[in-house]
């Protein structure tokens, strides 16, 4: 494979495996720092959402302009495929059981209260684990992509959407490894469902890449871009902003969302 490919791989496969770090998270600390989880949550939000509408949807009009030479042709592709995407992730949300779909995450602290008092409950908890993992999984396949294909097109942005999606990855590790751990007492078995359902991201960017290398083109490529920018856009307001609500302070999160913004413009503008 060439060399952007693998590069663009190793950035996939960071941002999936960062679910490890919420594993570590959870084995040794006693309560997360919830508004620095906040902040990171919003800032990560922030910098999806802005190098969606900002940077990724008008690379993705271009790329289809070229191919047919018509604005309004562009432009009217563009935007079915940037609402197609929002539909794909949309649906994949709603095929997921809703006890362990991983938006619905919880306190370290809280799923202990609730759940590791009764030894009878050990079995409940080892499935929400690996449901969660599954769950986590079936989410990381388009995220994946969307990290892949923007790394192949344009470095520095696959840089920025690598980094932002290894902060969202976090809590969902947090998810699949405290119900396993307390079910199991094994860290060594809670580590490995985390680690994974992250490594889904890198196989969705290999899939990817194998089906679709083949018939790439400008018309394909622009498709397949405005896909990811709702994917991701998604990703944020579905995800990422409601997660930071429920860890921290309204403002808290806010405040991050529009950090993340304000360092994604000035990482384009340096880099443009």
């Amino acid at each position: 494979m060439p060399g952007e490919v693998w590069f663009a791989l190793g950035l996939t496969l960071f941002a999936g495996l960062s679910t490890g770090i919420g594993s570590a998270i959870a084995f040794y600390t006693k309560k997360t720092n919830e508004t620095f989880l906040s902040a990171a949550l919003g800032f990560s939000a922030g910098v999806m959402i802005y190098v969606s509408l900002v940077e990724i949807f008008p690379k993705a009009k271009d790329a289809l302009f070229t191919e047919f030479g018509n604005y309004s042709k562009a432009y009217l592709i563009t935007t079915i495929a940037f609402f197609a995407g929002m539909a794909l992730i949309a649906l994949i949300d709603k095929l997921v059981p809703e006890a362990e779909n991983p938006h619905e995450i919880h306190d370290v602290s809280e799923i202990c209260d609730q759940e590791c008092e009764e030894q009878k409950k050990k079995k409940a908890l080892l499935r929400m684990g690996v449901f969660s993992a599954l769950a986590i999984a079936i989410h990381n396949f388009p995220e994946g992509l969307a990290t892949f294909m923007s790394a192949i097109n344009d470095p520095t942005l696959g840089i920025s959407i690598a980094i932002a999606i290894a902060i969202h990855n976090i809590p969902e590790g947090i998810s699949v490894s405290v119900p396993v751990y307390y079910a199991t007492g094994s860290k060594k078995k809670a580590f490995g469902y985390s680690f994974l359902s992250g490594l889904a991201e890198p196989v969705g960017a290999l899939i990817g890449y194998f089906l679709l290398r083949s018939i790439l083109s400008e018309a394909l490529f622009g498709i397949v871009f405005a896909a990811v920018a709702g994917i991701m856009v998604y990703i944020s307001l579905d995800e990422l902003l409601p997660t930071a609500e429920k860890y921290g302070k309204h403002h808290v999160a806010i405040t991050g969302l529009i950090a993340g913004m304000v360092v994604m413009a000035i990482s384009l503008v340096i880099f443009a």
